[in-house]
């Protein structure tokens, strides 16, 4: 009989120790959600599916509701203040390391914990499809499959602080001239095989918890709310749970926004760059008109609690768990990362035999590799 009741206390003191130390968990994340969503005023909710500060949401006091701090970027936190720089991304993915990739994640994850920042606006996974687009050094390359296994580990890895990991720009943003007017045209099978991939990989797999919308149009329609991509792809096919959420000054259309899967719009009225020209957040697409558009009934209430409920589902997997671990900030082994990931990614092509320069008329096909 004492053994039975020894045996039972240690399993007792097991579990509470187990309980103690485990985050939150998705039924009781639902739950917590729906307790907070019925306390919210609808001008509440539309406060908090904005951007304020430039790089924060609204708090909501009265409900212990934290507000959340972002960060660029992919490969370095782009705040003030000391930070480590990494390798750009697509050296990461030059190492072919899954581990190290996993590494990169956790330790970008752990800066952003030492600055009490909730999520870091990366990784960038569109492909490479033009030498001079301004932004491929946050890319990982060209090639769909290697990225979509370099992204999973490095997500992983963010998130294992407790902090959100932004896959981005979805979907097709690859240039950087005249990004908020191209209208992209492709098939569904190299939409399918080429540019998605690396996405979906991060969603199904990777279990990220947010997406950034694409500056750029997609068959004449504006990516940050397009129907196709965000509804029936994103939010349909591949069940994402998360928040998708504008790049700075994205939105284009109320009803739009309201309808088609987006949840949480940053920084309209701005260039999508500098700070001079914000609106009142009032005037976003997803405030002022969207609070008009209820009221008469042309939107459902349901499109904005469907919102909320992400945001919430985000802000209780960040900030609000208690549980997540502490950061550390530009430590030793940060730089060591950093530089093992550099000298695995650097490739030398050596000159065996003085095979270069090669002379003229020597070869009739020469097949480049990797």
């Amino acid at each position: 009989m004492k053994q039975k009741r020894l045996t039972f206390l240690l399993l007792l003191i097991s579990n509470l120790f187990c309980a103690s130390a485990q985050k939150w968990y998705k039924p009781e994340i639902d739950l917590k959600v729906e307790e907070l969503l019925s306390q919210m005023t609808v001008e509440e909710k539309l406060g908090y599916i904005g951007g304020i500060d430039w790089m924060y949401t609204k708090s909501i006091d009265r409900l212990g509701i934290h507000r959340m701090r972002m960060s660029d970027g992919p490969q370095g936190i782009g705040t003030k203040g000391k930070s480590t720089a990494y390798p750009a991304t697509v050296t990461l993915a030059a190492t072919w390391n899954e581990n190290l990739a996993y590494q990169y994640g956790k330790a970008l994850g752990r800066d952003c914990r030492a600055r009490n920042i909730n999520v870091i606006l990366g990784p960038a996974v569109n492909i490479y499809r033009a030498p001079m687009c301004g932004r491929n050094f946050e890319y990982m390359g060209e090639d769909p499959f290697l990225i979509s296994r370099m992204v999973i580990p490095y997500i992983k890895g963010v998130q294992s602080n407790g902090v959100a990991a932004c896959v981005k720009h979805f979907a097709l943003n690859n240039q950087e001239s005249n990004r908020k007017q191209v209208n992209v045209e492709v098939s569904d099978r190299a939409l399918r095989e080429i540019y998605l991939p690396a996405f979906k990989a991060g969603v199904e797999e990777g279990k990220v918890w947010m997406v950034m919308g694409a500056y750029n149009k997609f068959r004449g329609k504006f990516c940050s709310h397009h129907e196709f991509l965000l509804q029936k792809i994103l939010k349909g096919e591949w069940q994402f749970d998360g928040v998708v959420v504008t790049d700075w000054g994205s939105a284009h259309d109320t009803r739009e926004a309201a309808l088609y899967g987006l949840d949480m719009e940053m920084g309209t009225g701005t260039d999508g760059l500098t700070k001079n020209t914000p609106l009142a957040y009032q005037d976003y697409y997803l405030a002022k008109p969207y609070l008009k558009m209820l009221r008469s009934g042309e939107l459902p209430l349901s499109s904005l609690d469907d919102k909320v409920k992400r945001v919430l589902r985000l802000c209780l997997r960040t900030n609000m768990d208690r549980r997540r671990p502490y950061g550390s900030l530009a430590t030793q082994e940060h730089a060591d990362i950093a530089c093992q990931i550099a000298e695995e990614g650097i490739v030398l092509l050596k000159n065996d035999n003085h095979f270069f320069p090669i002379k003229r008329g020597k070869y009739k096909k020469i097949a480049v590799i990797g």
